[in-house]
């Protein structure tokens, strides 16, 4: 007796190329639903790997670089990108490289810019006990400057970059072009609600939690940037981490001969000098513009800008106009 031949399997009437398609849609959104739980587990549990994937991100839009050298005791980490006239830029206090990554996108297609993490913040290293007031921070910049072997370059410093800036424009004329002040510390001002608060000794750049680091945004920006809330605690526990270097740091600049550092020395900057203030700086009262213009007996050009629209931060909130204001300064002497 003949057993019964078994039923075949149904044969999909499915053509080809739509089997094809659908393993590989089905292949994708497996992969899709890895990197959504790769990405969700780094958010949730280690935050700082994506924002450095941001801002490498970002620094390939810029068409910078990051890289070292050793300058006596101090490791310099610094961006750098571009070809043509050399801009050299200086961040400010609290601050990193990063804040110039936005300018740094604009200005590389016309020029070779140079962004350092000044010594004691960012990547750049510390020294414990040693002081990183304005006039310690131009000396190593001089340093830096003999390391790289710059040619005659722009000089562009914000906030207390600025007034690293204009001390060494001052000091060091040999090697500086054009100095572009942009909401310069450093410089005689009104007194303002941030100025009578950090005389009395209150840093407002510390801060502990999320809240704090709001308050400390909005301090400097009109509308602070969006960050994920995740991103915010890397922020703060950094903060946390460098309390005793911000605490010492903006303590040193309280003494006279720190906040007035460039007043100081505009007699002896005869160079073309720009300043370009927002015109509600709640940190550092556009009335500097004046004492800058005002105190400029020998400079051989000056020029102003005021922006609308923004706070202590310009480079940031305004990008495209701060760019286009310091490519035409940088380009006209």
């Amino acid at each position: 007796m003949t057993s019964p031949t078994p039923p075949k399997a149904p044969t999909s009437t499915r053509p080809l190329w739509q089997r094809l398609a659908l393993r590989r849609l089905k292949f994708l959104a497996f992969v899709a639903m890895l990197l959504a739980v790769g990405l969700g587990g780094s958010y949730l549990f280690a935050p700082q790997w994506l924002m450095k994937a941001e801002i490498k991100r970002q620094a390939m839009s810029a068409h910078v670089e990051t890289h070292s050298v050793q300058v006596g005791d101090t490791n310099w980490v610094y961006f750098e990108g571009g070809q043509g006239p050399t801009l050299l830029l200086l961040h400010g206090f609290a601050a990193s490289k990063e804040a110039w990554l936005k300018q740094a996108e604009l200005l590389t297609p016309h020029f070779h810019v140079i962004a350092p993490d000044l010594p004691g913040w960012g990547e750049s290293s510390r020294v414990e006990g040693a002081s990183y007031n304005i006039d310690a921070q131009a000396a190593r910049l001089q340093a830096f400057v003999e390391a790289l072997h710059l040619p005659h370059f722009v000089l562009i410093g914000h906030s207390m970059g600025g007034a690293i800036a204009g001390v060494y424009a001052a000091e060091h004329p040999e090697h500086v072009a054009e100095l572009a002040l942009l909401s310069s510390f450093g410089l005689k001002t009104n007194e303002n609600d941030f100025s009578r608060a950090a005389m009395a000794g209150k840093n407002p750049f510390v801060y502990d939690d999320r809240a704090g680091f709001e308050r400390a945004t909005s301090l400097a920006f009109v509308t602070p940037p969006s960050m994920p809330g995740r991103f915010v605690d890397v922020l703060v526990k950094r903060n946390q981490t460098n309390r005793a270097f911000i605490e010492h740091t903006f303590n040193e600049l309280r003494e006279p001969s720190q906040y007035l550092s460039v007043q100081n020395r505009l007699d002896q900057l005869s160079l073309p000098v720009l300043g370009l203030w927002c015109h509600d700086d709640k940190i550092v009262d556009i009335s500097a513009l004046d004492s800058l213009r005002n105190g400029l007996k020998n400079a051989s050009a000056i020029s102003t800008s005021v922006l609308t629209g923004c706070n202590h931060m310009p480079i940031l909130e305004k990008p495209e106009e701060t760019a286009r204001i310091l490519t035409a300064f940088a380009l006209s002497h």
